[in-house]
């Protein structure tokens, strides 16, 4: 139960190809794919566990040999992790660009096609934000991790609360001033008043 029947060193490389295999597979599919899962693309992750169990472990059933598998593939994604933090060149050759979908209300189709996204996914991302539809965007963006990300024109983007705080502020300091002149004003139109009798 505890004796692997695979060499540490090669369960150690296997899992270090197997992660590195994965991660390329993963860039390649797609970033649409790694914030945005539907249905098949759930079905796909769970086979993938389920193909490359094998190609990790190999014929070891060893609780040892289990753990080292863990232990490795928690440090290869320490380390990638690491990696891309620390230089920019990683960052950009692992993760990628920001994707721009729309631009000024219209549609990037071909980029939409080459990523995989579709338009009512993105419709239903602008109206989340505040706009009425793609026409209100001024830019799209489908981020490395696959978030998608939306920009509205000037004249449709809602106010922050900070903005509402202060129109608040404003709108109370011309009520009071409002209400001071026509304080002042009725006094004023009182005493004239008193004096025309």
């Amino acid at each position: 139960m505890f004796v692997p029947d695979i060499p540490t060193a090669e369960k150690t490389v296997r899992t270090v190809l197997v992660y590195l295999a994965l991660y390329l597979i993963l860039r390649l599919g797609g970033k649409r794919d790694l914030a945005q899962l539907n249905t098949m693309d759930l079905v796909v992750v769970l086979l993938l566990s389920n193909v490359v169990q094998n190609a990790v472990i190999g014929q070891d059933f060893s609780v040892t040999g289990g753990v080292v598998g863990a232990v490795v593939l928690m440090a290869a994604d320490w380390a990638m992790v690491r990696l891309r933090t620390r230089w920019w060149w990683a960052w950009r050759l692992f993760e990628g660009r920001t994707s721009v979908l729309v631009r000024d209300g219209r549609y990037d189709r071909r980029t939409m096609w080459r990523l995989g996204v579709r338009k009512a996914d993105v419709e239903q991302v602008v109206r989340r934000d505040g706009g009425s539809g793609v026409g209100d965007a001024e830019r799209v963006m489908l981020e490395p991790d696959g978030t998608l990300l939306v920009e509205l024109r000037q004249g449709k983007r809602a106010a922050t609360a900070g903005q509402v705080r202060a129109l608040e502020q404003r709108l109370a300091r011309i009520e009071n001033l409002l209400s001071e002149q026509s304080g002042n004003g009725q006094g004023d139109g009182g005493g004239q008043a008193g004096r025309n009798r």
